[in-house]
């Protein structure tokens, strides 16, 4: 069974075993797709309302990207699990010669590389997520506002721990030019889901006291 398929409470008990995976990686995927759903369900609330006459393709539109997000990151958890496995094997793999050494190394950089793929997804899907739940706020009731800011804070949460998992794997990589790519890259992602989210909590704490 894959991890996306347990129980919560089955998922939450490994997360905290002393095993491999589900880790960070999965963590954070799942954070992220707590926000999406979250998205979804404000916009479910939403539309309809007289208040957003004539908006309402729009509201669908946020709709069914929120629901794509939302099993996107849940298939996350499962790639990241077996993206890691490799790497796991690959630590630990004999070295006592020379041979075993430069062998061991060159497994372990493809590894590295391919660990780092869930978390480097889940940074631009992330960011997708927080431009959507950025553009539902204003066609949402204030009603959902809190539900909307609790979609941005687990969206950003997702982002901000799939952003350490990059840089742990950028970390370990020989290949500097590629550790140096992705860094920019998950940086740049992560700032502007950071701004976008700042935009958005501020405006829903002013709406709520209102």
């Amino acid at each position: 069974m894959q991890l996306s398929e347990r129980s919560l409470p089955t998922f939450l008990s490994e997360l905290g075993a002393k095993v491999p995976v589900p880790g960070g990686g999965g963590g954070a995927a799942l954070a992220a797709a707590l926000g999406a759903a979250l998205g979804k369900m404000a916009a479910e609330y939403s539309k309809g309302k007289k208040a957003f006459a004539g908006q309402e393709k729009e509201q669908e539109a946020l709709l069914q990207t929120c629901s794509r997000l939302s099993r996107e990151f849940l298939a996350l958890v499962d790639v990241d699990a077996a993206q890691f496995a490799p790497l796991a094997r690959a630590y630990a793999l004999p070295s006592d010669t020379e041979q075993e050494q430069e062998e061991k190394a060159r497994i372990i950089e493809e590894a590295t590389k391919g660990a780092a793929q869930a978390p480097r997804q889940l940074l631009a899907l992330g960011l997708e997520g927080m431009q959507t739940v950025h553009r539902l706020l204003p066609l949402s009731t204030k009603m959902m506002l809190s539900d909307v800011g609790c979609a941005a804070a687990l969206l950003l949460g997702g982002m901000e721990a799939g952003w350490l998992n990059v840089l742990v794997n950028a970390a370990a990589l020989q290949d500097r030019a590629l550790a140096q790519t992705w860094c920019e890259e998950g940086r740049s992602q992560l700032e502007e889901g950071r701004r976008l989210a700042r935009e958005l909590l501020l405006v829903v704490e002013q709406r709520l006291k209102k």
